[in-house]
């Protein structure tokens, strides 16, 4: 019954991709199909199921899930409140005039609201809805823009304190403490901050390789109207726009390095913009009731993803296929650098047909246990995957950013300019990634010696090491108890 886990996860890329339904609707649907099949061929008997009840409850208490529609409320504001609107104009008028300038100034906005726009899919729609028209007016090409704004939105993957890290540094410490539980090293296990943390080098080495790449490439591009022209700065636009970077990068540095917790940022942050905005003026009822509804969409299609990877990441330890990977993966010939380029690589491919969300619930439960059993450096495995899933997210022609963008835009991109146009932000990105694999000591920049302390990993059989994570991933033995039945 394992093979059919894998078919179950073939069955669900292929529904994403083919029939245009929700997400959590399709894994749902898997995971019921699943259990039905397993109950049906005789492997789980019907009362294993009432596992995931527990499970669900255990995932809803976590306290950091608070932060997710905090997080989108404060997006939503931003975009409601026109302050992404003020920074881009300001920006241009900043900026050497030139076709580069609004490119720069696209890259610049999505490293500031990408942390909050929920997921890759939702930062392509307020990104576009933003740069778009201004880049089109200021004569910038369809594939250049195309791919400035596909760059821009995926830069909330890397930039710390995203909600793709927040959920990331979550499915790390469950994955880590299996592997430690399971090897028996001291290991410190790793955690949000840890994430937060080994992100920042790489994060900033791309987005200021970005930057460059922004200019190099659109230097020469004529420019039409420019924008600033038509549209004048006034004082209060310079005003709104240097108060809300300041803001911005104190509330999310503070985040990123620690001083400020994730929700407690996100809590000041909501509350600061939504004063504001009702002290100006701009958050009258007819503005703020659709944005209170699109926060609310938003964050329940979010744990709506979240019940439906957990539904169907039990099913899949319950008909075995978790173990069968973990098997795969445990055993697999080579050492660190093998296992770990594996890893990276199924997680890409996943990326071409998954979200950043959906991958962090359902495959990294999966695969990266496994993988820190051999790999005891989570921090830097953390900051791969992150990588790995940027550019998996921009690689033509199938890159999920891409493929929403052509959505969202609705004008046909020829693929040969629109490969020239992104192969130097890609290159940029692929010598970060390069950087940090060979070199995994730049994810620990600024940690404490103390911190990195572990012993040498205890030498453990492959049977043991089986064993041990089905110890650790199977539901607990007295669900189906006799005296606990109905």
């Amino acid at each position: 019954m394992a093979w059919a886990g894998m078919g179950l996860m073939a069955l669900v890329a292929a529904g994403i991709v083919l029939t245009g339904l929700p997400a959590f609707l399709i894994l749902l649907t898997a995971a019921t199909a699943g259990a039905a099949l397993a109950v049906i061929g005789g492997t789980v008997p019907v009362s294993l199921l009432g596992a995931l009840p527990a499970r669900l409850i255990n995932l809803l208490e976590n306290d950091l899930l608070q932060a997710l529609p905090l997080y989108v409320l404060m997006g939503v504001l931003l975009d409601r409140l026109h302050i992404g609107d003020a920074l881009f104009r300001v920006s241009l008028r900043l900026l050497p005039r030139g076709a580069a300038a609004p490119v720069v100034s696209g890259l610049g906005l999505g490293a500031l609201l990408g942390p909050m726009n929920g997921s890759v899919g939702a930062s392509v729609l307020s990104l576009s809805r933003a740069l778009e028209p201004r880049l089109r007016a200021s004569g910038v090409p369809l594939p250049l823009r195309t791919a400035a704004i596909a760059v821009a939105s995926t830069l909330g993957v890397v930039v710390p304190p995203s909600l793709v890290l927040i959920l990331l540094g979550d499915a790390m410490l469950s994955a880590h403490t299996i592997a430690v539980t399971t090897t028996g090293r001291a290991d410190r296990v790793i955690n949000t901050q840890d994430v937060f943390h080994g992100a920042l080098a790489p994060a900033g080495l791309f987005f200021a390789a970005a930057l460059a790449v922004a200019w190099l490439a659109s230097r020469n591009v004529p420019l039409h109207e420019p924008v600033e022209a038509r549209e004048p700065i006034t004082r209060r636009d310079i005003l709104l726009a240097v108060v809300a970077v300041l803001a911005l990068v104190l509330l999310l540095g503070g985040v990123a390095t620690g001083f400020i917790f994730p929700v407690e940022g996100a809590a000041s942050g909501a509350c600061a913009l939504l004063i504001a905005g009702l002290l100006t003026g701009r958050l009258r009822w007819p503005v703020l009731g659709p944005a209170l509804a699109e926060v609310m969409a938003i964050t329940g299609t979010l744990f709506a993803l979240l019940i439906g990877a957990t539904s169907l990441t039990l099913v899949l330890h319950l008909l075995g296929t978790a173990r069968l990977i973990g098997d795969w993966l445990v055993g697999l010939p080579g050492g660190e650098l093998t296992v770990v380029a594996t890893v990276l690589a199924i997680i890409g491919l996943s990326a071409f047909v998954l979200d950043a969300f959906e991958i962090i619930f359902v495959v990294v439960p999966i695969v990266l246990p496994p993988l820190l059993v051999r790999v005891a450096d989570a921090r830097w495995v953390a900051v791969l995957v992150l990588l790995t899933l940027q550019t998996s997210f921009l690689l033509p022609p199938f890159g999920y950013a891409l493929m929403m963008l052509r959505g969202t835009l609705k004008q046909a991109v020829p693929l040969g300019p629109l490969v020239r146009a992104l192969a130097p932000f890609l290159i940029a990105q692929w010598t970060v990634l390069a950087v940090v694999f060979a070199m995994p000591s730049i994810v620990h920049l600024g940690e404490p010696p103390g911190d990195r302390l572990r012993t040498a990993p205890t030498l453990v059989s492959p049977q043991d090491i089986d064993k041990r994570l089905q110890e650790m991933i199977a539901p607990p033995p007295d669900i189906t108890s006799p005296d606990l039945r109905p």
